[in-house]
């Protein structure tokens, strides 16, 4: 803003009212002030950082005028005939609403507004506003164009009409503080246009943040009358032959996309302190661009990324219905943000338009016309950063694109299968990224970025509390989103109601165990994407959590997740790459471990050996061949022997990259090895099914017939099942989906969302509820829910107690079960049943809607186990997780207490 002049400024703050958090309508602000004597014959101008959303201002009763949009600065000058001694500014403010009778000038679905139909809307002063005084003779704007190749430094200067002439002076200062070039001119109009050069110009980059400053100096009669100081960088970002590059370096993007929210003033840093916290924090984290998604922020946001070294992918804030006025605004305010920013050398990307919100791109033609022409308008307005036309994901694409980005969330283990062929479908160029409708202008190598991709951990609600110990206000929101699993209030309360201190052992115990689920969904993930040398790039959803969506790296005060020390682990140019057919293996088996190393930005010297040790076992070593940026060396695979282990246990194997005595990178992959399976003392089991009682056989299991056997297997009931128990039978229900009446999730991996099937609340595979003595239990598909694991977490746990304590890892499922992940879920039981009839189940994001999905219940004189896992899949004991499991449940079905053990009624 007015930093910089000759004179000081005043700064006006205003405060965040909590009962206007959602509130839309009109507000006034009103500050007294009286003037410096100093300031007396000097041009007065009052100028704000931003507005949300029309501002008329009066000064003293004078109305100076009104401005609209919410993001972006403006001024107005004070008439000296309005001045008094003491003065009053008032600020009249209107937010509209979506109601287009209350403001037909601009509804609130036709401004740009982002995030705010998502968080809460932001209304009033949310930056601040500066009182300046100058000379008339003054510089109004400057902006820099610095070329890194040539050392040429081009100023574009605008001065007020009335300067009429002016004598310019400008000094380029280099980081070291040394003057390297200066020019003089004489400026006759409103603009100027100052030709510099620099020897030998130091770039900027994320390794090296270097700050040029140029000092532009307005004199009259041999006096400065105006100063301004205008830092710019020399950098130069390129998309070209299916990747990026930085300063003509390759450049591999490790992102997150930061919504730019804070704890108290919502869109409002809470201090540059706060900011600088922050971007620390993100390099901490291996991060070298952060996405600020649909928001124009603070410009203190942007001076931090300059010094520290971050660079920034900026977006327009989305407007919710297109228009000819709708668009028109999108369009000025992105020049008002080109204008406002484009001298920050961290800026490197622009986008107009996030997964086609407010435009209708798949079936509107001018819509589609309307994304190309501003991708146009755009490049010739700022020829010095990449454009993105609409940051997609399915079902939407690109039209005309640097950057060729998509979004896909797939939870693991849930939806592994789904992940890995996206991610294969989208490193082959998939065409399904650009629009079908044969206008897409696609040159064919745009670099491949995964623009949003994650899950969610969650924070501890401790760390977020205030001062006098309560909550924040924003954990009362988000009923709205995602079927009610994204409301936090009360998770405590939930957690304990559903007894889930005996699967975790209390509640900081489980914030723990889901924030390490977190970080191997993005482990998984990114060593899936770095695996493939096409994909130049990746935005992780994302830097922070915001209010109720607990997705972030950081929580919501910056509070690191308990993974933060490791994350550049794998947030790192050189990655070490291990991949796994099976993440679980028996005892003493050997597994063949494929390994690459993925370069990103760096290079792989000669001499670089990947050696492997397994925790208490074997180690070895690999000759790793010298490699240059953005490859892929694909190592084979190798043999890697696991111990000889009596109880099953998870066994790390640790890997290390080095060279010349230095390590380069590390990381490590974890097996789930299970001892061999005993079978002299398996109960006996009947099976109708004869696939079923054959897998049963050939897993050491004594088949015979139901009479007799301690076990039944089935996979679904019918009226005689239920009577058998009545007298005592014990069963194990199977309800697995392999049979008709249980549905199918679809694992398709075209790019095209499973349809929602239709639902009516029960399956007849497993609906029980036609007996008095047994409360309905219904049994749900994952796909087309919630409970099928997407971005907003699945949380599914097996309790490791009584027959499943032998189970390794834990509570939460990991990659090691993939294989048998259910598909479907089952509902209606009785908060207390989870302290010790629910063996596992699942819960959504703030701990909602739990779902059960191993449940014991009692039947007369005799009860069941019912499971959804999938442990029927491959041949019998092939995978070790099906075959324990199986055991587990056996076991736990046959030791289900019945009344006539119990000394109780036959």
């Amino acid at each position: 803003g007015a930093a910089g002049k000759l004179e000081r400024n005043v700064v006006l703050r205003t405060g965040v009212a909590a009962d206007l958090r959602h509130a839309s309508g009109h507000a006034n602000y009103a500050r007294g002030f009286s003037l410096p004597e100093a300031w007396r014959g000097r041009e007065i101008s009052v100028r704000f950082g931003a507005v949300s959303y029309f501002a008329e201002v009066f000064l003293n009763g004078v109305r100076l005028g009104a401005h609209e949009g919410g993001y972006l600065p403006f001024e107005f000058m004070l008439p000296k005939a309005a001045l008094q001694g003491d003065n009053t500014l008032d600020v009249r403010v209107t937010l509209p609403s979506g109601d287009r009778t209350l403001y037909p000038d601009f509804p609130f679905a036709e401004i740009p507004h982002g995030k705010q139909s998502w968080y809460g809307p932001l209304g009033g002063l949310w930056q601040s506003v500066t009182l300046v005084a100058r000379d008339a003779r003054h510089i109004d704007h400057c902006a820099v164009a610095a070329n890194p190749d040539t050392g040429t430094v081009v100023l574009t200067l605008e001065l007020p009409a009335a300067a009429i002439r002016a004598e310019i002076g400008v000094t380029i200062i280099d980081p070291r503080g040394r003057a390297v070039a200066a020019a003089e001119t004489t400026v006759v109009g409103a603009t100027a246009s100052v030709e510099l050069s620099v020897e030998a110009p130091m770039p900027w980059s994320p390794e090296a943040p270097n700050l040029y400053t140029a000092q532009v100096e307005v004199t009259a009669g041999g006096a400065v009358v105006d100063r301004t100081r205008h830092s710019f960088g020399f950098r130069k970002i390129e998309a070209r032959d299916g990747k990026l590059f930085l300063n003509g370096a390759p450049l591999y993007l490790r992102a997150a996309l930061d919504q730019d929210y804070y704890p108290e003033g919502i869109c409002t840093p809470p201090s540059l302190e706060f900011l600088e916290d922050q971007a620390r924090k993100a390099k901490q984290l291996g991060l070298n661009l952060l996405r600020c998604h649909i928001k124009v922020p603070d410009p203190r946001y942007y001076d931090v990324a300059d010094r520290l070294g971050l660079l920034v992918w900026t977006e327009i804030p989305n407007v919710a219905t297109f228009t000819a006025k709708s668009s028109q605004r999108l369009r000025d305010t992105m020049a008002g943000i080109v204008r406002r920013d484009g001298n920050h050398p961290s800026i490197v990307t622009w986008t107009l338009i996030n997964e086609d919100w407010g435009t209708r791109l798949l079936e509107n033609a001018e819509h589609r016309q309307w994304l190309k022409d501003t991708y146009d308008w755009l490049k010739v307005l700022d020829p010095s950063r990449l454009v993105v036309d609409n940051s997609a994901c399915i079902p939407n694409f690109h039209l005309k694109t640097d950057i060729n980005d998509y979004h896909y969330y797939r939870s693991v283990p849930e939806r592994r299968q789904e992940w890995e062929r996206l991610t294969e479908e989208f490193a082959a160029g998939a065409s399904w990224t650009f629009s079908p409708h044969g206008d897409a202008e696609r040159r064919g190598d745009e670099p491949l970025v995964v623009s949003e991709f994650g899950v969610w951990g969650l924070p501890h609600p401790n760390k977020l509390r205030d001062a006098d110990g309560g909550e924040p206000w924003w954990m009362e929101t988000g009923s709205g989103w995602g079927d009610g699993a994204a409301y936090p209030h009360g998770i405590e309360n939930r957690f304990a109601t559903y007894h889930l201190n005996t699967v975790f052992g209390g509640f900081d115990a489980f914030i723990t165990a889901v924030q390490w689920y977190q970080f191997g969904n993005l482990k998984y993930q990114i060593e899936s994407m770095r695996a493939h040398a096409s994909i130049v790039g990746y935005v992780i959803t994302e830097f922070t959590d915001v209010h109720w969506e607990a997705n972030g790296l950081l929580d919501i005060e910056r509070n690191p997740r308990v993974f933060h020390e490791r994350f550049a682990e794998i947030n790192a140019d050189l990655v070490i790459v291990p991949q796994l057919q099976h993440h679980a293996a028996y005892a003493g088996a050997t597994i063949d471990l494929a390994l690459s190393v993925a370069t990103g930005g760096k290079e792989v010297p000669a001499g670089t050996t990947l050696g492997w040790s397994v925790a208490g076992g074997a180690a070895g070593a690999i000759d790793v061949p010298a490699a240059g940026a953005l490859t892929v060396v694909k190592l084979g695979t190798v043999a890697v022997p696991l111990p000889h282990l009596d109880t099953s246990a998870v066994v790390r194997i640790a890997l290390s990259l080095s060279a010349g005595g230095s390590e380069l990178a590390r990381n490590s992959i974890d097996v789930s090895v299970y001892a061999a399976r005993r079978t002299e003392r398996l109960p006996s089991v009947a099976a109708a099914d004869a696939a079923l009682a054959s897998h049963a056989a050939a897993l050491g299991y004594r088949v015979t017939d139901a009479a007799s056997a301690e076990v039944v297997l089935v996979h679904a009931l019918d009226a005689g099942d239920i009577e058998a128990m009545r007298d005592g039978a014990r069963y194990l229900v199977l309800a697995d989906g392999t049979t008709a009446t249980n549905r199918n999730l679809r694992t398709d991996p075209a790019p095209a969302e499973p349809p929602t099937p239709p639902f009516t609340g029960q399956e007849p595979g497993l609906h029980l509820g036609a007996e008095s003595q047994l409360p309905n239990i219904a049994l749900h598909a994952r796909a087309g829910t919630l409970w099928r694991g997407d971005w907003i977490a699945n949380f599914s746990w097996i309790k490791r107690s009584g027959a499943f304590a032998a189970l390794p890892g834990g509570p939460l499922l990991d990659v090691a079960f993939d294989g048998v992940v259910p598909r479907h879920v089952m509902t209606g039981f009785r908060s207390w049943e989870y302290e010790g009839l629910i063996h596992a189940g699942v819960v959504i994001g703030w701990v909602q809607k739990p779902a059960a999905t191993i449940a014991e219940r009692r039947v007369g004189r005799g009860g069941l186990v019912a499971t959804t896992f999938r442990l029927l899949e491959d041949q019998p004991g092939a995978d070790p997780v099906a075959a324990a499991l199986f055991d587990a449940l056996v076991a736990t079905a046959a030791n289900t207490a019945s009344d006539a053990e119990a000394g109780g009624p036959a």
